[in-house]
């Protein structure tokens, strides 16, 4: 079986339990360590490995993680990237929480996208903490007149999370934007 097989397999059974609670919101979510614990026994059935690599990048005095899950039969691989925000004005948390935070959200996201896990209908996602959030404009792909338009702002030392606050985007798109 390929490689691409053996992930649409497990994509199409994978189940990622929501074992955390958050007393705030009043909702359960799941966590980067629910997904590795909900794959495990995938691996050894399918003869792949999961690994995750981490990056960090410094643009104009703001930091990004970017979170990498990689699948692999030991020939192939597959790969799906997050892109998370550190954020480095977080009240409440010393520097080594700050950069876990953005850590743990970025394996999430990054597993979520490798093994199709959608968190859109997940409160972790959609919760609005009791205030009512607008709609975002979108920008869709680098060929978006946003795009070019963003990507001038923080080339001239515009912030990334002011343009990320704006817009809703892709992981690519926000990669595109960091080039």
């Amino acid at each position: 079986m390929k490689l691409n097989q053996k992930l649409s397999k497990i994509q199409s059974e994978l189940k990622a339990k929501k074992s955390k609670f958050n007393s705030f919101g009043k909702y359960n979510y799941r966590s980067a360590e629910d997904i590795l614990e909900a794959i495990k026994p995938y691996l050894i059935e399918h003869d792949v490995t999961v690994i995750i690599n981490e990056r960090l990048h410094e643009l104009k005095n703001e930091f990004i993680m970017e979170s990498i899950a990689i699948i692999s039969d030991g020939e192939n691989q597959l790969e799906a990237i997050a892109i998370v925000g550190v954020d480095m004005n977080q009240k409440g948390m010393n520097m080594p929480q700050k950069f876990g935070s953005a850590s743990s959200y970025g394996k999430k996201y990054a597993l979520g996208n490798l093994f199709l896990i959608d968190d859109t209908a997940d409160s972790d996602a959609t919760n609005s903490h009791g205030k009512a959030e607008k709609s975002k404009p979108t920008i869709t792909s680098t060929k978006d007149p946003a795009f070019d338009k963003a990507k001038k702002y923080v080339k001239e030392g515009g912030s990334l999370d002011a343009i990320k606050a704006k817009y809703s985007m892709s992981a690519e798109v926000v990669k595109a934007l960091t080039l």
